[in-house]
């Protein structure tokens, strides 16, 4: 089995604001992770990813919030959506532009 691309989609949030999520399906896991995703999510604002979810090969399963980075726990394509659209919402909450 190759690897698969389940999505891959730009969502525009507003003038100088996107997210970019990626997700494959692939034949056996990448190393750090138990589960046959791949993925990257990121938030991007004036041109800076503030925000992103990915596993990177020998890493695992993490997400960088700002400078800081953190473990993350996966569970399924759907939960991590889902996280990464609530961290959306908390970051653009926290940093909004008054």
């Amino acid at each position: 089995m190759k690897a698969v691309l389940l999505e891959r989609r730009r969502v525009i949030l507003s003038p100088t604001a996107f997210a970019e999520i990626v997700v494959w399906r692939l034949p056996s896991p990448v190393s750090g992770c138990r589960h046959l995703f791949k993925y990257r999510l990121a938030l991007v604002e004036h041109g800076a990813c503030v925000l992103r979810y990915d596993n990177e090969s020998g890493k695992g399963d993490h997400v960088h919030v700002g400078k800081v980075e953190q473990q993350y726990e996966f569970q399924s394509p759907s939960r991590l959506l889902a996280d990464f659209s609530e961290a959306i919402e908390r970051w653009r909450h926290e940093h909004r532009e008054t």
